[in-house]
């Protein structure tokens, strides 16, 4: 008998790993909620009465072969969730969430190195790119009293805001903050009595640090969003004049210098991630009128051009995700509405505010799939919240914690409840 012999990879141990042919299979089928899986086997999963995440390997070799199949085409309703359980998943760690959710669907993935970890050689219908993890907790910064501030309220995973505590750093009003690296934050720029570039990082436990120099134009009133999973951006704002610079931040919290962005220059602006694949939307503002435009962005940080708007024209608004891959914008000095954002960027019409009409607020996700909008001012300062649930619904106002202040930032944190 004759034929070609099928190419064959040696692993480090000298080893060969064998063909998908050659896997051996479970005989059992797993229906648990919970499974650790070896190399080198194939397994049928039946999530008829419940998702299953499987655990991979913690020690895996290159070559290494595993094959998971929708036993009764149900991955769709509950999902089949992949912990990576240390090593990397395409290139991300096991932080990200892999998540397969077509029915039917058999995935085969292989072990490469340590760099990009587990590859999928093969997964039938499938978007297979990891998904950042969402943030449980927020915290609100910095802002307007009466006198800029550096008091910070941290916000739980169940949406209460906590009393104050005395902030770190230079304190000031009119900056902006995002989430980085997953389930940390940053706050930035702002006006401590003149314009400034400082930031402060904030930790995974809501720890602000101390004053960073910063890098870039001092301005305010910009704005800032998760991008790309784990990295932000500021963009916008008032240098002195109106502004369309952005600046990228890295996943370790590393601020880059300036680049000229794209769209009309603005400021007093609202943004704020979405999607699952890393976008974020920059929108609303003033020029030399309120505007209603937006600029949407791609997962690698590029500031798409100007989209006309929809909704009331407006400045000094708020935003947040909520749904774990949607986004709302709401308040703002010109229309108390919202407009929520679906996970491809399009911005609904207006749907009328609940609670106080206010703006030059500050909002966040918490609770993973949940939003936060809380003080903001009018002719005074509130303290006021406004909770969003999942389905992006604005309930009515509760009465903040914390000292009423206005011109503040909120970033998401910690991936812990």
């Amino acid at each position: 008998m004759s034929g070609k012999i099928i190419d064959n990879v040696t692993r480090s141990s000298g080893t060969i790993a064998p063909t998908t042919g050659g896997l051996s299979w479970e005989s059992a089928v797993i229906t648990a909620s919970t499974v650790t899986v070896e190399g080198n086997r194939g397994y049928y999963i039946n999530t008829t009465s419940n998702a299953c995440t499987v655990t991979l390997p913690s020690s895996a070799e290159i070559g290494d072969q595993i094959i998971l199949v929708d036993y009764a085409r149900n991955f769709a309703t509950n999902n089949l969730i992949i912990d990576s359980n240390g090593n990397k998943f395409q290139g991300e760690t096991d932080a990200f969430i892999v998540d397969y959710t077509t029915n039917a669907q058999s995935i085969s993935i292989v072990f490469s190195d340590s760099t990009k970890g587990w590859i999928p050689v093969s997964d039938d219908a499938v978007t297979d790119a990891p998904v950042a993890p969402q943030t449980q907790q927020a915290l609100f910064a910095y802002g307007n009293t009466g006198s800029v501030s550096s008091l910070k309220n941290l916000v739980n995973s169940s949406g209460v805001i906590a009393a104050d505590v005395t902030g770190v750093g230079t304190a000031r009003k009119n900056l902006a903050a995002a989430t980085y690296g997953i389930d940390k934050a940053i706050f930035g720029y702002g006006n401590s009595g003149s314009r400034t570039g400082i930031t402060n990082l904030v930790n995974s436990s809501g720890v602000v640090a101390a004053d960073t120099a910063g890098v870039g134009t001092a301005r305010e009133y910009l704005a800032a969003a998760k991008y790309g999973g784990d990295k932000a951006l500021f963009a916008y704002g008032n240098t002195g004049s109106l502004s369309s610079l952005k600046n990228l931040v890295s996943n370790t919290g590393v601020v880059a210098a300036d680049v000229t962005g794209v769209g009309t220059a603005r400021y007093i602006l609202a943004a704020v991630g979405y999607g699952s694949s890393g976008q974020a939307i920059f929108g609303y503002g003033y020029t030399s009128g309120n505007v209603s435009m937006t600029n949407l962005v791609g997962s690698t940080g590029t500031i798409g051009s100007d989209v006309t708007g929809v909704g009331t024209a407006r400045n000094g608004p708020a935003a947040a995700s909520y749904g774990g891959d949607k986004a709302l914008f709401a308040y703002g000095e010109g229309g108390n509405v919202k407009n929520l954002v679906s996970n491809t960027g399009v911005v609904a019409a207006d749907v009328a505010g609940v609670g106080t009409s206010r703006y030059i607020l500050a909002a966040s996700g918490y609770g993973a799939d949940k939003a936060v909008f809380a003080y903001g001012a009018t002719s005074g300062q509130f303290s006021l919240k406004n909770l969003v649930n999942n389905v992006g619904v604005v309930a009515a106002d509760v009465t903040g914690v914390g000292t009423a202040r206005s011109g503040l930032a909120a970033a998401g944190f910690s991936l812990s409840a």
